[in-house]
């Protein structure tokens, strides 16, 4: 029996990598094709949707209103949640349950649910709207930045470093900057960027609050999937090839960092 459970480990995961890997694959070939309907391969390769998807300005335009959006929130997130759950966990411990259940309603708000209710609170108070959308993003990434966090103050012992570092004559401050933020920075950065993929991705809300008036990325591409299929693949593997270079980064930092402590 223990012979065989490599055998099939290796299947499930190989199962596991056609299945996440085929449509990626499907997707990365229709992109290059000129046409695809008839054979079981492209009838011939082209990098002119690249071209034609590089060469229009609005696409670039609402990639960079995405970037704005998700590094927006992401920061404003990193620059409140970080130091509020370490608040949280190191002399407030009794709050998290009014964190978690938070992060619980968090998860049970639909995005259409979500997006009406602010269009009806926001839309005649003279805010704009991409103001509001930034402050949805926020609380929409909450469960990932508090968890992440939160299992990184646990890991290291957040509690007994802040008093080691007191006892020595830190402020908390200091000891918070100097102390805590460093050992804890690989899981910061991991949540960074799983909350940055998920916003990039982010459609319900961006379209309902701001639409056409503040076009994105998402927006784009799904205009895009009425217009042409092979300059929404090209779109999606952009946004992949983006994802991973960004991934690829924050990997190697975390190692350096793990490394250096």
């Amino acid at each position: 029996m223990n012979k065989n459970r490599p055998f099939f480990h290796y299947l499930t995961i190989g199962a596991v990598l056609l299945y996440l890997l085929v449509p990626l694959l499907g997707t990365l070939i229709y992109s290059f094709s000129t046409q695809w309907h008839k054979t079981i391969l492209p009838e011939g390769l082209t990098f002119h949707w690249y071209g034609e998807l590089f060469s229009d300005s609005l696409f670039l335009k609402a990639m960079g209103r995405s970037l704005i959006l998700s590094v927006g929130a992401t920061i404003l997130s990193l620059l409140i949640m970080v130091p509020a759950i370490f608040s949280i966990v190191v002399y407030a411990p009794r709050l998290e349950k009014f964190i978690q259940a938070l992060i619980v309603l968090t998860y049970a708000m639909p995005g259409v649910i979500i997006a009406v209710g602010l269009i009806r609170a926001y839309s005649n108070s003279g805010m704009p709207m991409v103001v509001v959308t930034v402050g949805a993003y926020f609380v929409g990434i909450l469960p990932y930045m508090y968890q992440g966090t939160r299992n990184s103050l646990r890991n290291i012992q957040a509690v007994s470093l802040m008093e080691a570092a007191e006892i020595l004559g830190a402020s908390r401050f200091t000891a918070f900057l100097k102390v805590i933020l460093p050992n804890i920075m690989p899981g910061v950065l991991v949540s960074s960027l799983l909350s940055f993929s998920i916003l990039f991705g982010e459609f319900v809300l961006v379209n309902l609050l701001i639409g056409g008036s503040f076009e994105t990325v998402q927006v784009y591409l799904y205009k895009k999937l009425n217009v042409s299929g092979h300059i929404a693949s090209a779109i999606v593997i952009c946004y992949f090839i983006l994802i991973s270079i960004l991934s690829s980064i924050i990997v190697k930092v975390t190692r350096s960092r793990k490394e250096t402590l």
